[in-house]
């Protein structure tokens, strides 16, 4: 009479695991928080609850400082592209088809979304 109660014991705590698991990554994989750069800095700015005079001198601090960063790792760009062609292969190689191109998507949509972000960062670099 015992054995039963303990596999039911068992199983409820298993199911219990087994869903805050489930639970904590559906939340990850469906948030739709905007994580890019201008909404981040948005967010530090309402929390801070930064007049708009402030947010728009510390947008060229930000600003001035990303240029700054870009024109450190501009010579680097080359060797970081590289490394990142062969890390892509490596990967490509333990992938199924099918996973390939999902991934090729995900990667053309981070693409267009880090782009975006370098166009707008070294648009105010030049001004």
């Amino acid at each position: 009479m015992q054995r039963p109660k303990q596999q039911a014991l068992a199983f409820l705590l298993g199911a219990l695991l087994v869903g805050g698991v489930v639970g904590f990554s559906a939340d990850r994989m469906f948030r739709q928080t905007d994580n890019s750069i201008a909404a981040r800095r948005k967010r530090m700015y309402d929390d801070l609850a930064l007049a708009p005079t402030q947010r728009l001198a510390l947008d060229s601090v930000f600003d001035a400082s990303n240029c700054q960063i870009d024109a450190l790792y501009s010579p680097l760009e080359p060797a970081y592209d590289s490394i990142k062609a062969a890390r892509r292969t490596q990967i490509n190689a333990v992938l199924t088809p099918d996973q390939r191109q999902h991934l090729e998507a995900r990667r053309k949509d981070d693409e267009v979304r880090r782009d975006a972000e370098r166009k707008r960062i070294k648009s105010s670099c030049h001004k």
